[in-house]
C-alpha cells in the first residue's frame, strides 16, 4: 500500500472560517503574536493567554470541517495516510482521518506547567487555578514561539517514507515545517495546492513537483479523485 503524507496548514482551515495564524497587520485576532503565543507572554499575562485560546476553542465549536478534509479521509480507502498539520483545530479529525501528526499542539488539549507530558484532553474553557494532579496550573497544549516542536522527529520520518506528499493551506516558508519536504525522497511525487502558489527553494528543487494552483477545498477533491481512481 503507497503511502501519502499530508502537509497541511492554516489555508485549509481557513476554508471552514478559522482565521488564518495573523492578519495583514501582524496582528492575530487583534492581539500582538508574542503577547498570546510565547512563553514571555505567558510569563506576563496567564489571563489574558488563557482568554485567547478560550475564544479559539469556543470557536473551534461552531465551525466544521470542509470538503478538503473529508477528501482527504477517504483516501484511506486505498493508501496508508499521515497527516502532518501546523494547525491546532480537530477538524481533520472530525473529517474522519486517523492518523495525525499536530506539530504545532491541539486546541482540544491542555498540560500541566510542571509536567509537560501530562496532557489532558480539554474542551471547555480553562482559568487560573484550573490545575493538574499535582497542584500545577494547566497552560494551552500549544507550541509557542521560542519554543521545541517535540513531533517534529516523528514528521520527518514520515516524508521520509512517504511515496506521495500533499501540501495543503501551507507555504511551506516557515520553519521549521518548511524543512518537511527536504526529507522526501527523490521518487517521491508532490503535490502543492494552493489558490496562490509561493513555491520554496525546497519545492523548487523537488524533480516530481505537481503545482495545483486552487483553493483546497477544490484541488484536494480534484486530486483525490485522481489518486482513488489509479
Amino acid at each position: 500500500m503507497q503511502k501519502i503524507v499530508v502537509l497541511s496548514g492554516a489555508g485549509i482551515s481557513a476554508e471552514s472560517g478559522i482565521s488564518t495564524f495573523r492578519d495583514a497587520d501582524g496582528l492575530w485576532e487583534g492581539h500582538d503574536v508574542m503577547a498570546v503565543a510565547s512563553p514571555q507572554g505567558w510569563e506576563n499575562d496567564q489571563t489574558l493567554v488563557l482568554d485567547f485560546y478560550n475564544q479559539r476553542r469556543r470557536q473551534l465549536k461552531e465551525v466544521h470541517p470542509n470538503a478538503a478534509h473529508i477528501a482527504i479521509a477517504k483516501l484511506e480507502e486505498k493508501f496508508n495516510v499521515v497527516i502532518v498539520t501546523q494547525n491546532v483545530d480537530d477538524l481533520h479529525e472530525r473529517g474522519g482521518s486517523k492518523n495525525i501528526i499536530h506539530l504545532h499542539g491541539e486546541l482540544n488539549k491542555v498540560r500541566s506547567t510542571g509536567n509537560p507530558e501530562h496532557i489532558i484532553k480539554w474542551t471547555e474553557d480553562l482559568h487560573l487555578g484550573d490545575l493538574c494532579p499535582n497542584g500545577y496550573q494547566l497552560r494551552p497544549h500549544i507550541v509557542w514561539f521560542g519554543e521545541m516542536v517535540p513531533m517534529l522527529e516523528p514528521a520527518i520520518d514520515e516524508c521520509a517514507s512517504a511515496d506521495i506528499i500533499m501540501i495543503v493551506g501551507t507555504s511551506m516558508q516557515v520553519y521549521p515545517a518548511a524543512g518537511l519536504v527536504q526529507y522526501a525522497n527523490p521518487s517521491c511525487q508532490v503535490y502543492y495546492i494552493d489558490p496562490k502558489p509561493n513555491i520554496s527553494h525546497e519545492l523548487k528543487r523537488k524533480p516530481n513537483l505537481h503545482v495545483i494552483a486552487e483553493p483546497a477545498t477544490k484541488g484536494v477533491v480534484g486530486l483525490v479523485e485522481q489518486l482513488l481512481a489509479k
